[in-house]
């Protein structure tokens, strides 16, 4: 049997454990599903055997004191939910694992609150595994990795201004060199490094932990809100209920900007901190968070943008440029930093389809985004929200 790629439950997203703080404190009873996708047309190089090897793995991990008290000291991790985690465990039968036309598929079902956390362990298994049978433990890919990141690291303008933060864990190459990419940031970009989202790296790198929400926080709300035309509304404002201000940057694109900015009113701006950006033209997005905000009457100058979406550092550099001044934005780099070693890394996901058996989904800026089998239900949501799918496709900047 393999050694686990996933060797504590700290090494995953800061927004798994936020998520599923809110979620025992005020859902504990809600029952997701949850399914994975490969958005390549390739073969990912993955058998079931080393998947269901891996997941029965999870079963055995626990947080220990020491990470236990690490978390307690987070100033938005509550007493009774650090006391819910001593007992806190995996359960590996609550996966399915199969594999169909040579494409792997998985299954998740469970409570809500227990089952969130196998999005990111999961995504991190496939994507290491599928790294290891490609390469085959060559270390020329680790030397052509490396060379790849100094090179990248060395067209880095000095003092850029970039306040970058790794978001790189569900689709990095392997743990170890998630660790190295990281490490090397914090050494070379001291003055712009400013965090990760993998809790056990900012454990033990001393580096702020940095995250706040996912879309299943969103479209969870389709289920639990009120009604499904204030589920976005519901959601956010259930989010300011629990951390009081903390972790206030919102995320935008669940059900496309334009509708994520008819409900993000005037109480909404001015409690949340920023937004953040994860599907459509990033310039495009900006504008009408700026137009937004001075709209309502809110200086922009105190509020921030958050960028995560398909990001490299030319791109990072042209949004920092163009919106300086005029308001504060960051940098979430994933992929291009944790998975690039000469060969195309998988484009997966594993998403919430259904919460307590009803569907809910995503309807994003970018084409290829969403993830939902029923139809009937994609077309209630496009006409619950007047949903416009071109709302942040056309670029602002030209020839960028």
């Amino acid at each position: 049997m393999d050694n686990p790629i996933i060797q504590t439950l700290l090494d995953t997203d800061l927004y798994k454990y936020t998520m599923q703080q809110t979620m025992v404190h005020r859902y504990p009873e809600a029952w997701a599903r949850m399914e994975f996708h490969c958005r390549d047309s390739e073969t990912l190089g993955v058998s079931v055997t080393q998947m269901r090897q891996q997941c029965q793995m999870l079963g055995d991990l626990r947080l220990d004191h020491g990470e236990l008290q690490w978390l307690a000291a987070l100033p938005f991790m509550a007493d009774d939910f650090i006391d819910y985690l001593q007992c806190f465990r995996l359960n590996p039968d609550a996966v399915t694992i199969e594999q169909h036309g040579g494409h792997l598929s998985l299954i998740v079902e469970g409570l809500w609150s227990e089952v969130t956390h196998f999005e990111i362990f999961l995504l991190a298994i496939i994507s290491e595994l599928h790294g290891r049978n490609f390469s085959q433990f060559s270390e020329a890919v680790l030397v052509q990795g490396k060379q790849r990141l100094q090179e990248k690291l060395d067209q880095l303008p000095d003092d850029t201004g970039l306040q970058l933060v790794d978001f790189g864990t569900r689709r990095r190459f392997s743990r170890d060199w998630q660790r190295h990419v990281v490490a090397t940031m914090q050494q070379r970009l001291p003055a712009n490094f400013s965090g990760t989202s993998n809790l056990n790296l900012a454990r033990t790198l001393d580096l702020k932990p940095v995250g706040t929400m996912a879309h299943e926080w969103l479209q969870s709300h389709q289920v639990l809100g009120v009604s499904l035309r204030t589920s976005q509304k519901d959601a956010l404002q259930v989010w300011l209920d629990e951390y009081h201000g903390q972790l206030g940057i919102a995320l935008t694109d669940t059900i496309s900007m334009a509708t994520f900015l008819e409900d993000f009113d005037f109480q909404l701006a001015s409690a949340y901190r920023g937004m953040r950006h994860d599907s459509g033209d990033p310039f495009v997005w900006g504008e009408l968070a700026l137009d937004h905000y001075r709209r309502l009457g809110i200086d922009p100058r105190s509020k921030c943008l958050v960028f995560s979406d398909k990001l490299n550092f030319a791109k990072a550099l042209a949004i920092h440029k163009w919106f300086a001044g005029k308001i504060n934005v960051s940098f979430g780099i994933g992929t291009y930093l944790t998975n690039d070693m000469g060969f195309k890394a998988p484009n997966i996901v594993l998403k919430l389809t259904e919460l307590n058996g009803a569907p809910v989904a995503k309807l994003s800026d970018s084409p290829g985004k969403t993830l939902c089998r029923d139809e009937a239900y994609i077309e209630l949501l496009k006409k619950t929200f007047g949903y416009r799918h071109n709302a942040v496709t056309r670029s602002a900047v030209p020839n960028q």
